[in-house]
């Protein structure tokens, strides 16, 4: 049984091609690929690629310098945070809450929408494995091209599970039967009659934006369509701690906000969603909200009466 991609890269003595993280008696991180012959220079010294070829991970380095280093490979985290970049890349905090949110699982048929520089690809290909498929599509080509480099370059290869597709995917996505769907977009709100049409029932739809107006037209959007349960909402921040000693503290720095995460289900054909029955504050909604709720509340409580069910509340509406 072949192993995995990229598996291989990940344990074992570094090889020639083995991406390499340098950490300084600082904290710094330095990346570089192995090379035979070749060194590695720091205003602290220089040392050859030969020293680490062959050897352990974890090993410590010194330079001429007599700096030490500690060598390990990166993690995707690390990897995704220092790769080359066209778009800006999916945080590994906001990548951790999208893999297990959606519930991205191994064998997942996967659709995502805004490649960018392939940092959110990385780790749904990892976590579908080889025998899964996520398909990607990206409008612009010179970010598709990056993605691409970057993603082989950290499964050393092209990786069986992925394709990618240079357009738009409300015009060219044509798969079904998709488990999951992940937008990374300006306007998500466009795609949602394609993805409905994909996306397996009890399928899941994952959109990742940057603004609250995005997100509260994102979420209305999903609430008229009708073939999705009610989205959920939110967004993380990472807070770090420094601990020596007694001195236990908050780092002064942290990973605030990067975006907001909504996620929502897909219905079963010609199911219609229950009817919400949390009451937004008033002024909430325009008026043209308001006197569509009105109607749906009397007609739905016309329906109410001329069933002659005792103890039947009318359901609440959104004024």
């Amino acid at each position: 049984m072949s192993e995995p991609t990229g598996a291989a890269r990940r344990r074992g003595p570094f090889q020639v091609g083995d991406q390499v993280q340098l950490t300084d008696p600082k904290g710094r991180h330095y990346t570089f690929t192995l090379e035979a012959g070749k060194s590695f220079h720091t205003h602290k010294g220089a040392f050859p690629h030969d020293e680490l070829i062959g050897a352990p991970e974890g090993s410590v380095v010194r330079t001429t310098g007599n700096v030490a280093y500690l060598a390990l490979r990166p993690l995707l985290p690390d990897y995704v945070l220092s790769m080359p970049r066209g778009a800006a890349v999916v945080y590994p905090k906001d990548a951790g809450q999208i893999l297990a949110m959606a519930d991205i699982f191994p064998g997942a048929r996967v659709v995502e929408a805004g490649v960018g520089s392939g940092s959110l690809s990385s780790f749904v290909l990892r976590a579908i494995g080889d025998q899964g498929m996520l398909h990607s599509y990206e409008r612009r080509a010179d970010f598709a091209e990056i993605a691409t480099q970057n993603v082989e370059r950290y499964f050393g290869g092209p990786h069986p599970a992925w394709q990618l597709t240079v357009g738009d995917l409300q015009d060219n996505l044509s798969d079904t039967d998709v488990d999951r769907v992940i937008l990374d977009m300006l306007a998500p709100w466009e795609c949602l009659d394609a993805v409905s049409k994909a996306l397996v029932p009890g399928g899941i739809l994952c959109a990742y934006v940057a603004t609250t107006t995005q997100l509260a037209r994102t979420v209305e959007a999903i609430r008229e369509h009708g073939t999705f349960n009610e989205p959920s909402a939110w967004e993380t921040m990472v807070r770090t701690w420094h601990v020596e000693g007694l001195a236990v503290r908050p780092d002064h720095r942290m990973i605030g906000h990067t975006g907001f995460l909504l996620t929502s289900r897909r219905l079963a054909d010609g199911v219609e969603p229950p009817l919400r029955r949390r009451r937004p504050a008033k002024g909430a909604y325009g008026e043209d909200y308001a006197s569509a709720n009105r109607e749906q509340a009397s007609a739905q409580s016309g329906k109410a009466d001329e069933s002659g069910g005792e103890g039947t509340e009318p359901p609440a509406t959104d004024v």
